[in-house]
């Protein structure tokens, strides 16, 4: 029997979709207003979900307290009020997308979180626009 364990986060971030190799008309075309040369930010919403066996001796798929503590110390200390663009080195030249940032996520988590468990991370950039990673 598998059972999915979450946690939400949250973290507030600016950022600029762009592509360096592209001059600012391009961007805007591609980008939009996310283009914008002087940043964005977004109030973005997390849920971190673990996926696997109950542990006999705790009744744990994993321990909340542990997984908080990781989505602090791998998400939100590493990226709240920060700006992507300059301030967090995963993203000095990867644009910092949604798309990107799921993976960026998960991939910080996944080394922290047994192999013997699923893990499925979701961002919410606005209240309607979301992505969803687990690592396929």
């Amino acid at each position: 029997m598998k059972v999915t364990v979450s946690r939400k986060a949250h973290f507030n971030a600016a950022h600029r979709l762009y592509r360096p190799d592209w001059d600012d008309a391009k961007n805007e075309e591609i980008f939009g207003k996310c283009s914008n040369p002087n940043y964005h930010g977004h109030n973005y919403e997390l849920i971190v979900s673990v996926k696997g066996e109950i542990d006999k001796e705790t009744g744990f798929v994993m321990d909340v307290k542990i997984l908080k503590d990781l989505i602090i110390s791998e998400v939100e200390d590493a990226f709240d009020h920060k700006n992507l663009n300059i301030e967090v080195p995963e993203f000095k030249n990867l644009n910092p997308t949604a798309e990107n940032i799921v993976v960026v996520i998960w991939n910080k988590l996944r080394k922290h979180i047994s192999t013997t468990l699923d893990l499925e991370i979701v961002l919410y950039e606005t209240p309607r626009n979301f992505v969803k990673y687990a690592g396929e």
